[in-house]
């Protein structure tokens, strides 16, 4: 699993409960109990820095996607 510097990652941690993680980054910026707790602070530390949260389930795949900034296919302006 390929992590980019410029996202932000909610994974499971193998002895229990939830870290938020830089991309490529080997230390965690925080662990948690709940998934929910880990995904309100990655999401928090995500639009600080306005990086891509990406949200894993269980078996490590990405459940969801938030963009906080650098987003490749943005909206179009609706005016």
């Amino acid at each position: 699993m390929s992590k980019k510097p410029d996202s932000h990652h909610v994974v499971p941690n193998p002895e229990g409960g939830w870290d938020v993680k830089r991309g490529g980054a080997g230390r965690t910026s925080g662990h948690f109990e709940t998934k929910q707790e880990a995904v309100d602070r990655g999401r928090e530390i995500s639009r600080n820095q306005g990086t891509e949260l990406r949200i894993h389930n269980r078996d490590g795949r990405i459940a969801r996607s938030d963009s906080h900034g650098h987003d490749p296919c943005p909206p179009k302006d609706k005016r």
